[in-house]
């Protein structure tokens, strides 16, 4: 059987809900080296846990976090990273692997 577009929104919201698959999500958006990619993505994640759950947490205007998380957004770090903390994830750097000589 198909699944209907709405459906498969369904389906990602309540997978977004978990830690390990929002944080394996917002890899893949990062991994396309768009940041309108990981804004999209992360604001997909912001939704399907709640923004108005998020605004309180973080103590981010939850209008200002769509902003941040529109298309044209370019939130601050210290913005990104409540956000991020208030999901039960954060930001982290991993050395490149290199390509051998």
């Amino acid at each position: 059987m198909k699944r209907t577009s709405a459906s498969y929104k369904e389906g990602l919201m309540e997978d977004l809900r978990h830690p390990e698959e929002a944080a394996a999500y917002l890899n893949a958006a990062i991994e396309e080296g768009s940041q309108e990619a990981f804004l999209m993505a992360l604001r997909d994640v912001a939704e399907a846990n709640g923004m108005t759950r998020l605004a309180k947490v973080t103590r981010l205007n939850r209008e200002s976090m769509y902003r941040m998380l529109s298309k044209r957004g370019n939130p601050e770090l210290s913005s990104l990273a409540a956000l991020l903390e208030g999901l039960g994830l954060k930001l982290a750097v991993k050395v490149k692997e290199r390509i051998p000589a």
